[in-house]
């Protein structure tokens, strides 16, 4: 635990600890996530940013890449980093990417995009990536709903376009929100896509009793759909919950046996202005900034597992190790009932569902089964760095 003295101490005390005694970064490895803007070409009914008035509220970043590089060189220097470019939507600042690919030429680089404008990369960039995280919520019908008309269709003709200049790997980023999501949908995605990444939807009126087992019947069909492959099934919250199930002190390995969030542990969250943020989700929250690319200053994050939470007793807290601290800072520490109530108590609810199904199947058995190569590949696949492997 992170915190000293009894079993139940109090908030006031947590916090003095962790502030003093945490480092900003745990490991050797970093991500730096940069939102080269705020500003989407689409409307999408559950963007988190639209929380707060923070999205398009600005369109590119007030610092210079100097200002970067010296807070990297000030911070960072004995760290193997990575980049993730996020938005808004990313590729609606081009130039800010390319000079930030130009300064690190030897960095990792990730994009998380809406998929619209990927056929407007430049070719000279566009084999750099080693991953592309795609949001596209499972079939046509259900993707044009939340994200806009034609959209399902743009985003594929523009993977069809760019997938032969690519030298990394293509995932697919469903967030799980409606309930008439097949199971079918994600073996469709897996014909285009590399890997296919899951996470339930943070969004209020879409868990009624009946919503949360109509997910819960797609969850079985894609647990026995993952056993049944040949060889490991590339869905990542799957695989994750698989190696934290067979392989006994691998989660806690890759969290520094805290959350598997990386916000807690290895991630700086860069907005447009220079704040450093525990989380994208959170950048309307003041609390949340702990760093400034522009007063080159970084400490710890301060979303880290607390004593409110229910997660140090949880039935599912070793192989779990907190599902989303956004959610549960939301919930228990700033203590928003109806949130926790219409939004993480099912969510919960149906990771611990997820975790009982995989654990049905024998994960232990299932990993001694497979190949050398598939082991690897279960236990240390690239793909985590890049993903939450809890949904």
């Amino acid at each position: 635990m992170l915190w000293v003295g009894g079993s139940n101490p109090s908030p006031g005390t947590y916090y003095k600890y962790k502030m003093t005694n945490l480092p900003a970064i745990r490991g050797d490895r970093v991500e730096i996530q940069l939102s080269t803007t705020l500003k989407c070409n689409l409307s999408c009914s559950y963007c988190v940013l639209a929380v707060g008035d923070v999205l398009s509220s600005q369109g590119k970043p007030s610092y210079s890449i100097d200002d970067l590089d010296l807070f990297i060189q000030t911070h960072l220097s004995d760290k193997e980093i990575f980049f993730t470019f996020f938005g808004g939507e990313p590729l609606m600042n081009r130039s800010f990417i390319y000079d930030v690919m130009d300064r690190f030429p030897k960095a990792d680089y990730q994009i998380i995009t809406n998929g619209t404008l990927l056929d407007k990369i430049d070719d000279n960039f566009i084999g750099r990536f080693t991953n592309f995280l795609i949001s596209i919520d499972g079939t046509e019908q259900i993707t044009n709903k939340y994200r806009g008309k034609n959209v399902f269709a743009n985003i594929m003709k523009n993977v069809d376009r760019v997938q032969p200049k690519v030298n990394g790997t293509l995932t697919a980023r469903v967030t799980w929100c409606d309930p008439d999501l097949p199971f079918e949908a994600f073996d469709k995605l897996l014909e285009t896509f590399d890997w296919v990444h899951f996470q339930f939807a943070q969004q209020k009126g879409v868990y009624s009793p009946e919503q949360v087992q109509a997910k819960m019947r797609v969850i079985d069909q894609l647990v026995d759909r993952f056993y049944s492959y040949n060889g490991v099934y590339p869905v990542v919250p799957l695989m994750g919950i698989a190696r934290n199930l067979a392989v006994p002190g691998a989660s806690a390995a890759q969290c520094s046996g805290e959350a598997h969030c990386r916000s807690s542990t290895n991630a700086v969250n860069i907005s447009p202005d220079g704040k450093i943020f525990a989380c994208t989700d959170m950048t309307w929250l003041s609390t949340m900034q702990h760093g400034s690319i522009i007063d080159n200053t970084l400490s710890a994050s301060p979303l880290q597992m607390h004593p409110n939470m229910p997660c140090h007793t949880c039935e599912a807290k070793e192989w779990c190790r907190g599902n989303c601290m956004k959610n549960l800072h939301v919930a228990y520490v700033l203590k928003d009932e109806v949130y926790r109530k219409e939004v993480v108590d099912p969510v919960c609810e149906l990771v611990k569902y997820l975790g009982k199904r995989m654990a049905d199947g024998d994960p232990v058995k299932w990993f001694n089964e497979l190949s050398i190569e598939d082991q690897s590949l279960v236990t240390s696949a690239p793909i985590y760095d890049f993903v939450e492997i809890i949904p």
